[in-house]
Order: structure tokens, then sequence, then C-alpha cells
């Protein structure tokens, strides 16, 4: 089903495939072919992080270019990040943490938000103002699968995307819980196929992750 961008939600984002891929791109060349790639291998929700100078740039020219790709903005921290992700043509967004002030900010400016937690207070926080589908981040650093099957007693109502340290073979383990929808992860698209040109590779790592299902 088609969405506009003020109609998309977090679940509808982790509902999309098993895994979100956490992407750092470097040269606003490699954005287009990368999302056309991912396309291919049957992933069209693309989270590009605002890691590098160029990201603001990648993301408008998959929005203009891809449409038939989601793209999101990731490493959102600052009610100006949500702003700039919302004017280059994000539809989604996903941050490290989680403040008030940016899931207002989110709001504000008509965007989905995964707002990212690592303990139990971030997640109460977050669903004080009406969060309730959130990232677990850094997932392996914070405890992985072990740490989620603890908070699905007293966080019976949350629905996390495992993000950090997620790779394809850790990836089942996450995604066998309950109270994980899907995971997020950067083993698909990798830094030297970018380099390279490897759109193939891009692909076809798209389409190993389809064989992961809830």
């Amino acid at each position: 089903m088609a969405v506009t961008q003020n109609s998309l939600t977090a679940l509808q984002v982790m509902q999309d495939a098993p895994v979100i891929p956490v992407i750092v791109l470097n040269d606003v060349a490699h954005a287009v072919p990368m999302a056309r790639a991912l396309l291919a291998g049957g992933v069209r929700m693309l989270e590009v992080t605002l890691r590098t100078p160029q990201a603001l740039a990648c993301i408008e020219a998959i929005a203009k270019e891809v449409p038939e790709a989601v793209v999101g903005a990731g490493t959102i921290r600052t009610r100006a990040d949500a702003q700039a992700a919302a004017n280059a043509g994000a539809r989604f967004v996903v941050s490290p943490g989680y403040t008030s002030a940016v899931g207002q900010a989110c709001r504000d400016v008509g965007l989905a938000l995964l707002p990212g937690v690592a303990t139990g207070s971030e997640i109460m926080m977050a669903q004080e103002d009406g969060f309730t589908e959130l990232k677990f981040f850094p997932a392996m650093q914070a405890g992985g699968p072990a740490m989620l099957k603890a908070w699905s007693g007293p966080f019976f109502d949350v629905k996390f995307c495992p993000t950090g340290g997620v790779t394809l073979q850790n990836a089942p383990d996450f995604l066998a819980l309950p109270n994980v929808i899907c995971v997020g992860g950067s083993w698909i698209v990798p830094a030297d196929a970018f380099a390279s040109g490897d759109w193939a590779r891009v692909t076809q790592l798209a389409k190993d992750t389809q064989a992961l299902s809830k």
C-alpha cells in the first residue's frame, strides 16, 4: 500500500522487511545505484545515516530519483537534524538515543521516528511520549538477545528493531524473539562494494536477507 510522508508509521517501516540497511554514504554518486541495487534485492526501507557531510544530498538524490524506495535518515540527534532530513525528502528517521525534544521535532515535521534506547528508563521515557516501536542500540554491546528477552516481561507492549553488531549470522537469534519485528544492519551495504561499484553484490546481500523471517 502506498503511503504519504505524514501517514507512514514506525511500525510500517519495521514490518516491511526483516532488515533495515544502516547506510553510510561518502559519495553522492553512490546513492542512486545503491538504492536501486537494494530495491532489486527486495529491500526498500533505506536508512541513510547523517554521519557524513554528503548524507543529506544522498537522501535528496534517492528521494527524487528512486521514488519507489522509502528513504529515511539515521543519526537524528536534534530538531535541526529532523528538519534537515524532512527538507531532503526523508520519510522516516532513526535516532541513536531518545529525548522528548527530538520526538516532538519529528512530529512537528511529519516524520515517523524510530527512537534509540539502551535502558529501561529510556524505554519508559519514549513510551511516555507515545513511542512503542523502538530501536535497541547498540544491540550487541547493550545485552543482545538476552536483554530483549528480559525486557519482554515489563515492556510487553513494546516492539524493537535491534541495531549495532547485528550480522547475518546472529540476526536469526534476534528475529526469533516475539518483541523483535526487524533488525538493522550495515552488512548488506559494505563500503568496499560501494568503492568498487559492485552493485550486484549489494543486490545479492539484500536478497540473502529475505530468507530471514519472523
